[in-house]
């Protein structure tokens, strides 16, 4: 971005004044708990700013232009982030140290998406879209992966631009209430899901680490240390991941579910004709 495009950010004063408004709004909402059996669900500051700030799009209050300079600031936001995430770290090194093989294999977890959602997805009715949508979690390496492997206009293609955008405007909505809950729900420790946590999106783990925090204060350093790590070990490592492991299984599984949907389909066609 250029000196020019910089200056029209901070000049923008209408997009400035919305944000402000926004976090005065939410940050005196709060937060809410709501109890589902043995869970809570827990909605936080950042989910209301969210849905706010997604409706706001849609009204004469927020034009493109904002909806455009604001998405430089995101990054400087997750920047931020990650410099307190560097901070905190360093005093938790012992106990990443003690965790070390959980967090160098917690990547294996990512191709649970292949397991659970590639059959779900042949089920209802995606072709090799199946693919790009579920090889991954669907963040911009494995966009470039997919793209490069089998181009733009694809169907492969189709699948994984699909989930990076609903990732995108949903994922960090959809992660920041999915770890409280389960966190609160099941007996795992909560650091797991801090490691669960990042899936290579700061977006994504900063509202699952939310979450996690505001279910557990205490354990506040620790979460974030352990889902920063995660974190980054998902953006070195993710991507080499799906190279060797993600993409190979994904072909082979969805090769053995459409053969096995095929032959299922032949064999009621021939009890239905006799």
């Amino acid at each position: 971005m250029g000196d020019s495009g910089r200056l029209e950010i901070v000049k923008d004063w209408r997009l400035h004044v919305i944000v402000f408004v926004l976090v005065c709004l939410t940050e005196a909402v709060g937060q809410f708990s709501i109890k589902i059996g043995a869970g809570v669900i827990l909605l936080l500051p950042m989910l209301y700013a969210f849905f706010l700030g997604l409706g706001l799009y849609f009204t004469p209050i927020m034009k493109e232009k904002q909806a455009k300079n604001a998405e430089p600031l995101i990054v400087l936001g997750v920047t931020l982030l990650i410099a307190k995430i560097g901070v905190i770290i360093g005093p938790q090194i012992p106990a990443l140290i003690e965790a070390g093989p959980a967090l160098l294999l917690q990547e294996l977890g990512n191709l649970g998406t292949i397991l659970l959602a590639l059959p779900l997805a042949v089920l209802l009715g995606f072709k090799r879209e199946s693919i790009g949508m579920t090889h991954s979690i669907g963040r911009e390496p494995n966009v470039g992966l997919i793209v490069n492997k089998y181009g733009f206009d694809s169907p492969e293609g189709r699948g994984v631009m699909a989930v990076y955008i609903f990732g995108t405007v949903f994922g960090a909505a959809f992660l920041g209430l999915l770890a409280g809950f389960l966190a609160t729900i099941t007996p795992l420790h909560p650091l797991s899901f801090a490691m669960a946590s990042g899936v290579g999106s700061g977006s994504m783990m900063a509202a699952a680490s939310g979450s996690l925090i505001a279910a557990f204060p205490d354990m506040e350093n620790q979460i974030i240390a352990f889902a920063g790590a995660s974190n980054l070990l998902s953006l070195s490592t993710g991507l080499y991941m799906s190279i060797f492991i993600g993409l190979p299984l994904t072909e082979k599984y969805y090769s053995l579910l459409t053969r096995r949907r095929g032959k299922s389909k032949e064999g009621k066609g021939e009890h239905f004709s006799a």
